[in-house]
């Protein structure tokens, strides 16, 4: 899988030159108030809960310099294959699916982490939540404009509408932990890893998934071939040449999917289990309920062991909650150094309903469902967990079903005819 294949650039040299030219000056008082407030709030996590989470709010700021410079997105990309079956954001999901398996199957099959920590797989069990909450999260992002991990950089970037996609998101994971034993009470077939239905262990499970990765791969290839020709991706504009490009973006594709798939293996190694974004949501919901009087730990998903650990540990400890707070931080700096930090303070009707139902129907559903496009998805099938495919086909599904709800909100989708899309 060539990296031009995910991404070329074929404009004209001297085109290059005038958007660069052209892009917007950097706004440093923005990126120096988001790098103090990095920094402080880093060494608050640090001195209240100690090395590992402080680690994990690092590789969170990471993440979200990578999400916004290379505008690496899930949303787009499955709404372009459905859309006008463009396959690009498609192949980058899969070139990062495949290295992140190439870099898990090792850690996991050695068993060793950072400071004693021991990687686990993210298996989940192969059911009725995990079905039906793929599919809601996959309408929810249509509707809603982001998903997880877009939601958070958006956040960060100054995107005011998607702070009400982000409430929805908080909104919905706390639904979703209220009424998460009805659906654990329904059948279900058990968690599957790859490394269970052959003879070889995380060898064979990694030749299973690079296998599908490229099944996958020549798919879209196939799906583009039928009918018009699909338009271009819209590619964000490069603001500087050289080593000034990964200070001030864009970045390739192919560069977000080889660095994303690093840090979620980083996460992997340092906190024992893949990179996660929505838990963080049902703990802060459930944070603020309780503030306000609401017994929430009477609810038998707080009464989980595991569970119970993480609220009591709080915001500023709980690993997702960490590396979200991180990647919001990561984005803002990124944003602003790329001079595309801006607030917007209008905000309309009908998007506002989309964004606030959408983040409640991605919230859900991803509690539902053992994770979002990232926890599930891209950690579930770099894990060799055959629920994370699952996921990814349902949500999918729930794409087609989102795609034509949009125009019902002013949403537009794209066509044939465009000239990118």
């Amino acid at each position: 899988m060539s990296p031009t294949h995910l991404q070329a650039d074929v404009r004209p040299a001297a085109r290059r030159a005038a958007e660069a030219d052209a892009a917007p000056a950097p706004r440093l008082g923005v990126a120096v108030v988001g790098g103090v407030a990095a920094a402080g709030l880093g060494a608050l996590v640090w001195s209240r809960s100690g090395q590992v989470p402080a680690v994990l709010f690092a590789i969170g700021l990471a993440l979200g310099f990578v999400l916004f410079h290379s505008r690496f997105g899930f949303t787009s990309a499955w709404r372009q294959l459905v859309a006008v079956r463009q396959g690009a954001g498609l192949r980058a999901h899969m070139l990062m699916i495949g290295v992140a398996a190439t870099l898990f199957a090792p850690i996991l099959a050695t068993g060793v982490g950072w400071q004693g920590a021991t990687p686990t797989p993210s298996l989940a069990p192969i059911g009725f939540g995990v079905v039906v909450g793929a599919f809601l999260f996959g309408v929810g992002m249509q509707l809603g404009g982001s998903c997880a991990s877009g939601t958070l950089f958006a956040v960060g970037s100054g995107q005011t509408s998607i702070l009400v996609t982000l409430g929805g998101f908080v909104v919905g994971s706390t639904l979703g932990a209220w009424t998460f034993t009805f659906w654990t009470g329904l059948p279900d077939a058990g968690s599957v890893s790859l490394t269970d239905v052959q003879p070889f262990g995380y060898l064979g499970a990694w030749v299973i998934t690079i296998a599908a990765v490229g099944a996958i791969v020549g798919a879209t290839y196939a799906v583009a071939r039928r009918g018009r020709p699909a338009p271009p991706v819209d590619r964000a504009p490069v603001a500087r040449r050289g080593l000034a490009r990964a200070v001030r973006g864009s970045w390739p594709l192919w560069v977000g999917a080889f660095l994303l798939a690093a840090l979620n293996a980083l996460t992997l190694w340092v906190s024992g289990g893949a990179w996660g974004i929505t838990f963080a949501f049902s703990l802060w919901g459930s944070k603020l309920l309780d503030a306000v009087g609401v017994d929430v730990l009477a609810w038998p998903f707080w009464q989980d062991p595991g569970n119970l650990a993480k609220f009591e540990a709080g915001v500023l400890a709980e690993k997702t909650s960490v590396m979200d707070l991180g990647i919001i931080l990561g984005a803002l700096v990124a944003s602003s150094l790329a001079g595309a930090f801006v607030v917007h303070r209008r905000i309309p009707g009908r998007l506002a309903v989309g964004a606030l139902v959408g983040g409640v129907m991605m919230g859900y559903g991803a509690r539902i469902a053992y994770g979002c496009n990232i926890g599930a998805y891209f950690g579930g099938i770099a894990s060799f967990s055959l629920h994370g495919w699952l996921w990814g086909l349902m949500a999918l599904g729930g794409t087609v079903v989102g795609l034509s709800l949009r125009p019902l909100l002013g949403l537009r989708n794209p066509r044939p005819t465009d000239a990118v899309c």
